[in-house]
Formats: structure tokens, sequence, C-alpha cells
């Protein structure tokens, strides 16, 4: 996650042209937003510091983009479609491993919270 929040800054021109293909509204200002919540979530669950606010940000980062962008129902082209799907697909398996991580009783053992 902390490596796609970066990426976010430093390829912001070309994914806020994607977003506003897509019809995101302030496509730049929402490419700056996602990129700074899945950083903030990313570094919350790796250090343990309250994870449960890391998973809350990265689901506002997951859901929203596997809907809007990653929108394979409605491609015509076979290989976006098939690239869309695929980006769906992990999308809802990091979903999926965010929400597990909060089946870990808190303090974490490694973690920076106590």
């Amino acid at each position: 996650m902390l490596f796609s929040g970066l990426e976010h800054f430093r390829h912001a021109s070309v994914l806020t042209v994607h977003a506003g293909s897509k019809g995101v509204p302030a496509p730049h200002a929402m490419v700056i937003a996602s990129g700074l919540l899945i950083i903030i979530g990313g570094l919350s669950i790796l250090l343990g510091l309250r994870p449960t606010w890391g998973v809350w940000c990265v689901t506002l980062f997951l859901v929203p983009t596997s809907l809007v962008i990653h929108n394979f129902w409605a491609d015509t082209n076979l290989a976006v479609k098939e690239a869309n799907f695929t980006d769906f697909k992990k999308n809802v398996g990091l979903l999926g491993a965010a929400w597990m991580s909060l089946s870990i009783p808190q303090p974490w053992p490694f973690s920076l919270e106590w």
C-alpha cells in the first residue's frame, strides 16, 4: 500500500487524467487524497499504530477505487476488461486482508501502540 500511495504523488498527472476519464469529480484532488489515505492506512497497519483507523483509511480507498476506476463490467475492450477485472479482484483481496487484520488482538505484539 505504501508504494502505491507514493506512486499517486509520483504519477499524479497521469492518474488525474485517468480518474477524470472515469468521471471522478475533482480528479487531481482525489488522486492526492487517495494517495494520502493509502499511505496513512498502510503505515498505520504496518506499525500497528491505531490499526482500526488504518483499516478504515484503506477501506475508504479500496471500495470507491474498485467500483469507479476498475469497473470492468463497463469495459468493451477485452484487454482493458481483463486488466480491470484483475485489479478489481486484487483490491477485494487487499480489502479482505485489511479487515482480517482486525481479528488480531490489539495491541499487536510488535506494534508501536502499547
